[in-house]
């Protein structure tokens, strides 16, 4: 792993991929006028860094294991978390273990078509107290209209690297046909034909929050996204992996790495 300057310099690196091309896009995270999160929000979410430049977004489920996309954490590279300080300082915080679900297909996400986008990592020593874990939603079904929070940690200045690490956060809704496999996110004023807000580069990982029983509960991960009317980039659809469907190996992976998730 490279020293925490040079590694936070790959921030601009491409890790969530645009559906429409899967080619790297220097557009901003979140982009649109997202601003950034709340506490309540940016509690929950965590930077994670790859030793070849890379950068994503995850979600702590319990005080040491972060959720996040599978495509983030890929056989070959080391990765770790990222904590800032009050004055915006990077500490870099060693990952113990990578768990990845066994369905996930890297041919398949390059191939447009859905999959089991999600892993865990497990921190060697709980997070600080100013992180808290998010639980994990409970729904299972998903309508055309319905909302969600978006909360992301790439970069905020198209191209520009050093913009990151801030936690900002989007309001998105469903589009399309909603399913267990895959879901599609818009911004409810642009709707996809006009830039508007949404998931980009290095906010691959990031959790889809929908309120249930008066709190934010994790409801999908980040997988790609596309630029307005399905161009290549960003602005246009954030597409999430539901979590539906792997709740169960969420679970379980958990407690394999030491941890019994909230229930």
């Amino acid at each position: 792993m490279r020293s925490i300057p040079a590694a936070l310099a790959g921030l601009s690196a491409l890790v969530l991929m645009p559906v429409s091309s899967l080619l790297p896009s220097p557009a901003a995270a979140m982009v649109g006028d997202a601003p950034p999160a709340s506490a309540s929000i940016a509690r929950h979410v965590v930077m994670i860094v790859g030793s070849h430049g890379t950068s994503c977004t995850g979600t702590l489920i319990s005080q040491s294991v972060v959720l996040t996309a599978a495509h983030c954490v890929q056989p070959g590279s080391d990765y770790k978390l990222v904590r800032f300080d009050a004055a915006r300082n990077p500490t870099l915080l060693p990952v113990a273990t990578i768990a990845r679900h066994p369905g996930f297909e890297m041919a398949a996400l390059l191939g447009h078509r859905a999959t089991a986008d999600v892993a865990l990592l497990k921190a060697e020593s709980p997070l600080p107290a100013s992180f808290a874990p998010a639980p994990l939603a409970r729904r299972t079904e998903i309508a055309v209209g319905d909302a969600f929070t978006v909360a992301g940690m790439g970069v905020a200045v198209r191209g520009d690297g050093r913009s990151g690490g801030t936690v900002r956060a989007a309001s998105l809704v469903a589009t399309g046909q909603p399913g267990s496999l895959q879901l599609r996110l818009v911004d409810a004023a642009t709707k996809g034909e006009q830039p508007g807000r949404g998931a980009c580069t290095g906010d691959s990982g990031a959790p889809a929050f929908a309120e249930e029983d008066g709190r934010l509960a994790v409801a999908g991960v980040v997988s790609w996204s596309t630029g307005p009317k399905l161009t290549a980039g960003c602005g246009g659809l954030t597409g999430v992996t539901p979590l539906s469907r792997y709740r169960s190996w969420i679970a379980e992976a958990a407690q394999k790495l030491g941890t019994r998730l909230a229930p």
